[in-house]
């Protein structure tokens, strides 16, 4: 799977005592006694879309560790999690209503603490449920982030809440453009906050290998497309009342712009009412977001995460985010890596410019940012399993 090859491909077996009928296992060859003694047990968790990418190529690099995982039902996290081959356990759900979503997360960090799998550590990205859960249970935890919103924005009082449990996790790691002050005023000790020259995306982004027939799967007749993706409404760190997707469908569709759309919720779907359907793809099941940024003309996004990674594949990306942003999206910006406009004529204009020799693939960057944290995971694993 990985280019990289000074990392070895890692080893999975899980306990099967731990694990319900329901998971999906794979036929593994039998290990002697002692090389799983020599093991490290590293528990899991996946809370969000790009979290089975980001782990399963991070998990892939690390030598005698056994990866046991949990899920938690959030869009299209369960299905990606299968289609990367991870073999793991559902827990808890996300939720739509702000309300509800209050009380989902602390319900959902109570199931894990009662569920999570007998662990030497435990591996999360922005998921303060598995911190709290691992610290619950005695466990160290390895947690990677690169939200730092409250550097920016006063007032936001579910976010700096999230900082501070982020805090709590034994080690942190974290981009250089991240303002690691975000944490170590909540509680971190500096000596826990380790960062790495790059971005999170480029953990995964590093070991992707493309299907040449992916196109073949959306209904454009290999014609080109654009990806497009709304804003993340219902988050707390969003502060928009509307979106303004409805206006960029209907002029990139008005322009001949093919367009794959991705609501993000059941309500992002009226967004595409009265556009024409012969330029536009809703997909009735999860495609992976690495394959539509490899292969697009240019990603459009209303949040980071998406046009993050096809920056760091060199391909256009376009993000509308509504708010303040966060260090990292204002590092790719000010490098040019990504184009950030409010105004849908402008941001179609944009597209419109844009010529072949615009996407530049080149993994170069990523795969050395991939050793670099895979290496410091490493560490960190051996620290904690050797006091």
């Amino acid at each position: 799977m990985s280019e990289t090859t000074e990392m070895t491909e890692i080893t999975e077996m899980t306990d099967m005592s731990e694990i319900p009928e329901t998971t999906e296992m794979e036929h593994r060859p039998r290990l002697t006694a002692e090389e799983v003694a020599r093991m490290t047990d590293v528990w899991v968790d996946l809370a969000s879309p790009c979290h089975p990418f980001f782990f399963k190529s991070l998990t892939d690099s690390l030598t005698n560790v056994r990866t046991m995982v949990t899920v938690r039902e959030k869009t299209e996290t369960v299905p990606l999690a299968r289609d990367v081959g991870f073999d793991f356990r559902t827990i808890g759900k996300d939720y739509e209503n702000k309300t509800l979503r209050k009380f989902g997360i602390p319900l959902r960090t109570a199931q894990l603490a009662l569920q999570m799998p007998k662990a030497d550590v435990a591996l999360s990205s922005r998921n303060a449920m598995c911190v709290l859960a691992a610290k619950a249970r005695g466990v160290p935890s390895i947690h990677y982030t690169d939200n730092d919103i409250c550097a920016y924005v006063d007032g936001l009082r579910s976010e700096e809440l999230y900082h501070r449990l982020e805090a709590q996790a034994t080690h942190n790691i974290v981009p250089a453009a991240f303002r690691t002050e975000v944490l170590t005023d909540r509680g971190a000790d500096p000596d826990s906050v380790h960062t790495y020259d790059g971005y999170k995306e480029d953990v995964y982004v590093a070991t992707f290998e493309a299907d040449p027939t992916f196109p073949d799967r959306l209904p454009f007749d290999g014609e080109e497309f654009i990806v497009v993706r709304p804003e993340a409404l219902s988050a707390t760190y969003v502060d928009a009342e509307a979106s303004i997707v409805p206006e960029i469908l209907a002029d990139a569709t008005d322009r001949g712009i093919n367009v794959v759309y991705l609501p993000r919720d059941s309500g992002d779907h009226a967004f595409a009412d009265g556009i024409d359907e012969s330029r536009l793809y809703v997909p009735d099941e999860a495609l992976s977001g690495l394959e539509l940024a490899w292969h697009a003309r240019c990603i459009l996004t209303g949040s980071g995460t998406m046009a993050r990674e096809a920056a760091r594949m060199q391909t256009p990306a376009v993000s509308f985010f509504p708010s303040t942003r966060i260090s990292v999206d204002q590092a790719l910006i000010d490098e040019g890596e990504i184009y950030h406009s409010r105004d849908p004529e402008a941001i179609v204009d944009y597209v419109d410019s844009l010529t072949a020799s615009d996407a530049r693939s080149d993994l170069t960057t990523a795969k050395r940012v991939h050793r670099e944290v895979a290496e410091l995971t490493a560490d960190l694993i051996n620290e904690e399993v050797s006091d």
